[in-house]
């Protein structure tokens, strides 16, 4: 074996090896471990969960019960899974039944696009991702104003694709749709945010 197969081997006993301590200390609900997660993950989930409901109360309450159900089904998870994909589908399953106890809807009606006068205020990240890193100064605000107003499943996939830097299988994971679907999704929903982007800039 050459060295490129022997260091692709050694990442993913690595690899292996911290998804297996993850289980573990999640059985265990390791309160270290939980709060080395929480503060990996705090700032990511709280933007998703904004981006979900469109309000910064809504989003603490669920972002509090996102991580009292990781402690209680903490045991649940598979060290094959990729840990933000389980935590996102955890805390998009809260966001549904929440908004399903207050008013039964279907899922996009529990999705909806944002009022004219609200924006998505997104919480600063210690590192910037994909999506920030493309859109910056005057242009991000134009973006925040687009994506506010695309259709609630475009919006999600384009925040879990470019946002969160999702693959398109964890993606379809987190939303719970066929991998087809998330494909069009992502490509509609940027085909309309740059239309909306032109038509601002017009």
């Amino acid at each position: 074996m050459d060295r490129m197969g022997l260091a692709n081997c050694w990442l993913m006993k690595t690899v292996e090896q911290e998804a297996g301590s993850l289980a573990r200390g999640l059985r265990q609900r390791d309160p270290a471990l939980i709060d080395y997660l929480i503060q990996q993950y705090q700032y990511r989930l709280f933007r998703y969960l904004l981006m979900l409901t469109g309000k910064r109360e809504e989003a603490e309450d669920l972002f509090q019960e996102t991580w009292m159900r990781v402690l209680e089904k903490g045991h649940q998870y598979k060290p094959r899974w990729k840990f933000e994909t389980w935590l996102f589908t955890i805390a998009r399953h809260l966001a549904i039944d929440f908004r399903r106890r207050r008013q039964p809807q279907s899922l996009d009606a529990l999705l909806q696009p944002l009022g004219t006068n609200q924006t998505l205020e997104l919480e600063d990240s210690a590192s910037s991702s994909a999506f920030e890193q493309a859109f910056q100064g005057e242009e991000a605000a134009s973006v925040a104003a687009a994506l506010a107003h695309l259709t609630p499943s475009y919006r999600e996939v384009l925040t879990l694709r470019f946002h969160e830097g999702m693959e398109l299988e964890e993606i379809a994971r987190v939303v719970d749709s066929p991998l087809s679907t998330v494909k069009s999704r992502l490509y509609r929903g940027l085909a309309t945010l740059r239309e909306w982007l032109q038509d601002i800039n017009a």
